[in-house]
């Protein structure tokens, strides 16, 4: 089977499933399968640990986990992930990639807009959510719950991997041509080192600019939907002049200016913007598929997400500030099914939006 240069499209990864290179626990669903990546499965055993952790070269998962095991938590009937504490669990799913495939883990979207930081590590890995040219072994996830306990399941999927063949991220030179051909972005682009990504703090026609996760709440079950109150669990803030203070360790839902379309050979995943630009840190989840913003749905894209922390010091966001990058990757094929067209799309042609937990 031939891979790359490229990222995997979705008949690419059901070879991949019958091939072998991608093995379950239990048979690996069609409805895992997402047009540039597979959605990874919580198992049925949670392990509480003191620290988050890697395993290193040379050193499994397991081998950690006996010096850093508090104590075992039965997820059969569903258990409660708690706020604060960091978890690992096995994945239903674990790999043997050839020596030219490579893999790359990201939350989901439902998972970074509930502040859930989940991580996939392997065994001799020395980097989180990467995983080697050649690996074959399980993979774990790493769950730290930041501003919501949750309650989870297993089969539940918290987590998505890519797979790459060789190398194909877009030079801002090509990105450049990309948008002349395509129209990538609503505004004109801010090209460098990817597509940045800048916050939308004055929305026309409305005073809504975005949502502060509240300190102390009450449970969400990852398996409801539609289903919570978001009065219950976040803050409204409403316009305030184009600026917004960002409160230390506080955890903000906001949104880009921009509407950003992902044409169906290419596959983008939202990078951290410099440092240096201020002490915050915008996106948990970070990819975004193929037919993303896709103009058969009648728009000019949809708005990007943004999952913002702040760190150690008050710091202002102003409108129009970019936060954050998109990097484009090219895709080995296009993908049989794109993202919104045919399939469950939760966040096709959004705007501001709360994960698919909360009601609308």
């Amino acid at each position: 089977m031939r891979y790359g240069p490229g990222v995997m499209p979705s008949q690419k990864i059901k070879e991949m499933i019958t091939s072998k290179v991608i093995v379950g626990n239990f048979p690996i669903l069609d409805s895992q399968v997402q047009p540039a990546s597979l959605d990874l499965r919580l198992s049925g055993k949670a392990v509480r640990v003191r620290a988050s952790f890697l395993a290193g070269k040379g050193v499994n998962v397991f081998d950690r986990l006996k010096m850093f095991k508090m104590h075992e938590v039965d997820l059969s009937d569903g258990a409660v992930l708690e706020k604060g504490c960091v978890y690992v669990i096995p994945l239903m799913e674990s790999l043997n990639l050839p020596i030219n495939l490579q893999a790359v883990c990201n939350a989901k979207s439902s998972t970074g807009r509930l502040d859930l930081l989940t991580r996939v590590i392997t065994d001799g890995g020395v980097e989180f959510d990467r995983v080697e040219p050649g690996y074959s072994g399980p993979l774990f996830v790493e769950i730290c719950p930041r501003s919501f306990s949750v309650l989870v399941r297993p089969g539940m999927s918290l987590n998505q991997i890519r797979f790459r063949g060789g190398l194909s991220v877009l030079s801002d030179k090509e990105l450049q041509n990309l948008h002349k051909e395509e129209i990538l972005v609503s505004n004109d682009p801010h090209i460098d080192n990817g597509l940045g990504f800048s916050v939308d703090l004055k929305p026309k026609g409305k005073n809504l600019v975005g949502y502060r996760a509240k300190p102390h709440t009450g449970l969400i079950d990852l398996d409801k939907l539609s289903y919570y109150n978001p009065d219950d669990f976040w803050e409204k803030i409403t316009a305030q002049k184009g600026s917004l203070i960002l409160d230390p360790d506080a955890f903000y839902i906001l949104v880009s200016r921009e509407s950003v379309h992902i044409p169906g050979g290419y596959a983008a995943e939202m990078a951290p913007y410099l440092a240096m630009v201020g002490e915050f840190r915008v996106h948990y989840a970070g990819f975004f598929d193929p037919g993303f913003g896709s103009l058969h749905e009648g728009g000019v894209g949809s708005r990007g997400v943004l999952e913002v922390r702040c760190h150690e010091a008050p710091f202002v966001l102003e409108h129009g500030q970019i936060v954050g990058r998109l990097v484009f990757e090219k895709m080995y094929e296009i993908p049989d099914q794109l993202y919104g067209v045919g399939i469950k799309s939760n966040y096709q042609g959004q705007g501001l939006k709360l994960s698919k937990h909360f009601s609308d």
